[in-house]
């Protein structure tokens, strides 16, 4: 039997604003269209716009920097929904792109949605092209100059991402707009097939592994069963293979498999394919992941280490909530920002692991150039610079479990955001590198992870006892339990260690033992101190303000410090 010529897929992502002409440029692109492309679903028909991810295919012979021999080059086009509300989506459908046009209508150029795309673009894809739609509405005279000023323009916003200087393209794919009759040709569609064909590379894929498929479409056939339509994330798939739908904890058995109508028997990482399965209601699954058997986990809570978006106005606060978008699921989580500690800042970034042997230090925000630093950094480096962790984490709670794979990606947005507002939503992006699948996890897990806040306490010495003593104040409130502080290490001004000895009376007082004895100037400042109060004592009420005055001049402080990891159950304070 002779080999079928290979067919290479590579999955391209239409994205852009709302009305950049996404669907029409993937129509006029298409040869053959699959079951979930151009607006098939009918509230995307009557509103005129994509709610949901629609795919379809063309195949063109393969380009020779992709090897020789008979074969084709099949891209599948991803034609993401544009609409704001929709931006969960659009990340759902990011994840699964080898290469992705960018639609930017030519007479409107970047808007608030083309940017967020560009944003899930850096984080989500390797290579662009920018294409400039709707060159028909630029009156023929000035057409030319209007689409170099629009390249130029887009090549400047390109310059600090890592697509600078990929092709920008401009085209019409329905001139004359979509009431416009089909006879009308589009324009620069087929250089822009040329354009892609040089763009394309053979994206890594890999058949190993448990297999996994992001499904974005689920339909019955009469007498056949239920397919469901998506892109294989990883692994490969076989005719008779048994499939996992985690969400449901429902196994199938595979009974037959389609890529683009024609049917297969095998389909690896990268392929976009209907599986076939039968006795199973498709409204239970619009979209979501099926698996190897017992392959995912759920989870209630997560590590990551993630990135803040630059185009992010604002800071990222610990105990805020986002929309988090972890796989193919969207739920809202609360945040808690950990980072080195201050002597491990420049240590080598850990990718896809994390060390719970080590200590983290807990951030009341993610610290960026323009965040209020916490202190301790400040301290540590003389010269007023602020310094940065090379790596950063978050702790994620998930108001409801998700479903996902290890090490996947995660986004985090603020989405209630003012859809209007011409700001980028997109907040941070990061990978999941521990899940937590114990719904107690925060008695059974969080332990382990030694994320520690820096306790910083500031009392003064009342009085000298004799060499080796003194008495403090000001440090505990009189309520204070000073049983556990005992045996805790502190610092006078005057550069005395010493050690809290014992509790003294019962107004939150204490008593501090000095091992090496106090040093002869502080007793003398000391005495001479409480010299003076005890004659402001006896004397009236305006010398005692007085020499109150000048006692405060120079009270003698005691420092505490101790560290205390913010999940130990027995809150045990830590000096080093």
């Amino acid at each position: 039997m002779a080999a079928l010529p290979r067919v290479l897929n590579v999955n391209v992502g239409v994205l852009g604003h709302i009305d950049s002409g996404k669907t029409a440029l993937a129509r006029a692109l298409s040869t053959t269209g699959s079951t979930a492309a151009f607006d098939r679903a009918p509230q995307s028909r009557a509103r005129g716009i994509t709610l949901d991810l629609g795919f379809s295919c063309f195949r063109t012979a393969l380009p020779p920097q992709l090897g020789s021999g008979p074969g084709e080059l099949q891209f599948t086009l991803v034609d993401c929904p544009g609409h704001a509300s929709l931006i969960r989506t659009i990340i759902g459908g990011a994840q699964i792109i080898d290469l992705m046009m960018l639609v930017i209508d030519v007479t409107k150029g970047m808007q608030t949605q083309s940017a967020e795309c560009l944003v899930i673009g850096q984080i989500a894809c390797q290579k662009m092209v920018v294409v400039l739609n709707k060159i028909d509405l630029l009156p023929e005279g000035k057409r030319q100059s209007a689409i170099e000023k629009m390249t130029k323009k887009m090549q400047k916003t390109l310059e600090n991402t890592k697509f600078c200087g990929c092709p920008i393209i401009a085209v019409a794919a329905k001139p004359g707009g979509p009431e416009a009759p089909e006879s009308e040709n589009p324009l620069g569609v087929s250089e822009l097939i040329e354009v892609l064909k040089s763009q394309a590379y053979l994206p890594s894929r890999d058949p190993s592994g448990n297999f996994l498929m992001a499904v974005d479409h689920c339909f019955s056939i009469k007498g056949q069963g239920t397919v469901m339509t998506g892109t294989i994330l990883s692994g490969s798939v076989s005719l008779g293979d048994n499939v996992e739908i985690p969400a449901l904890k429902v196994t199938k058995k595979v009974k037959s498999m389609q890529m683009f109508h024609t049917p297969v028997t095998y389909a690896m990482q990268g392929d976009r394919v209907g599986i076939c399965v039968t006795q199973f209601d498709p409204k239970l699954l619009e979209r979501g992941l099926i698996c190897t058997p017992e392959s995912l986990h759920t989870i209630h809570a997560a590590i990551i280490s993630l990135k803040k978006i630059q185009y992010f106005r604002g800071a990222l606060q610990t105990k805020a909530k986002f929309h988090i978008t972890v796989g193919h699921e969207t739920v809202m989580g609360r945040v808690m920002f950990f980072s080195p500690a201050p002597a491990d800042f420049n240590e080598e970034i850990q990718e896809n692991a994390f060390d719970f042997e080590k200590d983290y230090l807990y951030q009341e925000e993610y610290l960026s150039k323009d965040s209020k630093s916490s202190e301790e950094n400040k301290e540590n480096d003389q010269s007023g610079e602020v310094q940065l962790p090379r790596q950063q984490w978050a702790l994620l709670e998930f108001e409801k479990p998700v479903t996902c794979p290890k090490l996947c990606l995660v986004i985090g947005s603020k989405l209630d955001t003012d859809i209007h507002a011409n700001t980028c939503r997109l907040a941070f992006h990061g990978v999941l590198l521990q899940g937590m699948e114990d719904k107690n996890y925060i008695e059974t897990f969080l332990p382990k992870l030694k994320v520690y806040k820096l306790k910083h306490k500031e009392g003064q010495v009342e009085r000298v006892m004799d060499d080796y003593s003194v008495i403090g104040r000001s440090l505990f409130k009189k309520e204070t339990n000073i049983q556990i502080f005992v045996g805790l290490k502190v610092k006078l001004s005057t550069g005395e260690d010493g050690v809290i000895d014992s509790g003294f009376g019962q107004s939150g007082k204490f008593k501090i033992r000095i091992p090496d004895g106090l040093k002869p100037e502080t007793k003398m400042l000391l005495t001479a101190a409480s010299k003076k109060k005890s004659k402001a004592g006896k004397g009236d009420a305006n010398k005692e303000d007085e020499s109150s005055k000048n006692d405060s001049a120079q009270p003698v402080t005691i420092t505490l410090l101790f560290k205390r990891y913010v999940f130990d159950t027995q809150k045990k304070m830590i000096q080093s």
